[in-house]
């Protein structure tokens, strides 16, 4: 059937994380994604850390797959008149630039639409278009910490703690990657375009929703989980050969209600089935260190696979902690295509994470991401018409 958004063309203007997720994910899915990039310079993601010499960085790598690349001076008269006439020919417009810079580039919604009236112009912003806090800037941590999720994260008598991955990022590009699809829905409906809108606080605050239940029953508790829900087991226990990821999560709570007696049979604790003193999470909670010795007694003769394998296996609910270089080289992944092998025109063979999206009809193929104007000439010749010729003088103006 081909891909499911292959008949989609988005004029990428996003940047560092958040916005590049977007753009990514619906590239996975078969849009034609069109970074538009300032010439010489480019997405200041490219020359982020790590980076090795002049080649681009592998934050850049990993968050711009299956893009093509056109430089443009969007300052330029020339420059901006060329991205009227791709708008012409586009469906999307996506950006995450700082507060106000679009407007003040002479490319907010109400100058593409009169282009373009179809075409959907898709915002990520730390903390929105209006409202108080919307001349702030923002970025990962602060939409964490300004969202809910600092605030359920932690020990109850500790500060406040963020969650280590690009959650506020990452999170916020997929919620307007949602948001895009959406309009392109309704927009077969319509004919009509719109904006689109997602800032990375308002994300947050709907990730954060669960953790933040307890304060319906009383607004002023510290709703902090402390990490073990107050249940035992749910913790991580440690592995056989002891280092520092050596580790597999288990959970034995209250659902489903056979889970701990079923991990007492594997473990070989049969005659603590039924023990008043083990019977409810609640007093196992009480008890913790001491479930805690008798698994890691069984755990730490075990490395982290054989514990996932064999508890999983019983239907106990565990997860080994898998670390970056188990996670490339994990078969499971491996064989579900999330992690692939893409040829870099800069490094080579490169092993990243690919879509997490499967469709059944329109199955993903992960590319390398592209060079720095990589894809200047061919866009203009093949979208505008532009001749060989032409492209060089654009070049020679500084245009492209």
């Amino acid at each position: 059937m081909g891909q499911a958004l292959e008949d989609v063309r988005i004029l990428d203007l996003t940047q560092f994380e958040a916005g590049t997720t977007c753009t990514q994910a619906l590239a996975w899915l078969g849009a034609e994604v069109i970074k538009v990039e300032s010439p010489g310079k480019g997405d200041p993601g490219r020359y982020s850390s790590p980076r090795k010499g002049d080649i681009d960085s592998y934050y850049f790598i990993i968050l711009n797959c299956n893009k093509k690349s056109i430089t443009l001076n969007l300052k330029a008269p020339k420059g901006k008149q060329i991205f009227f006439d791709l708008l012409k020919k586009a469906d999307v417009v996506a950006e995450n630039l700082g507060p106000g810079t679009l407007e003040r580039l002479g490319l907010a919604y109400e100058v593409l639409s009169k282009v373009n009236p179809r075409v959907i112009l898709a915002r990520v912003k730390g903390f929105g278009t209006y409202g108080p806090y919307s001349q702030y800037k923002a970025f990962d941590m602060v939409a964490q910490a300004t969202g809910g999720t600092y605030c359920t994260n932690g020990d109850r008598d500790g500060p406040p703690l963020p969650i280590s991955v690009s959650f506020g990022d990452i999170g916020t590009g997929y919620h307007a990657a949602l948001g895009i699809t959406a309009a392109l829905y309704q927009r077969d409906r319509t004919g009509k375009g719109q904006v689109i809108e997602v800032a990375m606080q308002d994300a947050m605050v709907n990730f954060a929703r669960v953790g933040m239940m307890d304060y319906y029953e009383d607004p002023n508790t510290n709703i902090r989980q402390s990490y073990h829900w107050g249940t035992a087991p749910a913790w991580v226990y440690k592995c056989s050969p002891g280092g520092p990821d050596d580790y597999a999560y288990i959970y034995a709570g209250e659902q489903p209600e056979d889970t701990w007696d079923r991990l007492l049979k594997v473990l070989g604790r049969e005659e603590l089935v039924g023990d008043e003193r083990y019977a409810t999470p609640e007093s196992r909670w009480e008890r913790r260190e001491a479930v805690t010795q008798i698994i890691e007694d069984w755990t730490q003769k075990r490395n982290k696979y054989e514990v996932m394998d064999t508890l999983g296996k019983a239907g106990v609910i565990v997860g080994a902690c898998l670390n970056a270089k188990d996670i490339h080289s994990d078969p499971h992944l491996i064989q579900r295509g999330m992690i692939v092998s893409i040829d870099h025109p800069q490094i080579g063979k490169f092993t990243l994470p690919g879509s997490p999206i499967q469709m059944s009809g329109s199955p993903t193929r992960v590319t390398a991401s592209p060079l720095l104007g990589q894809h200047t000439a061919q866009i203009l010749g093949t979208l505008l018409g532009y001749s060989e010729k032409e492209v060089s003088r654009l070049r020679a103006e500084g245009v492209v």
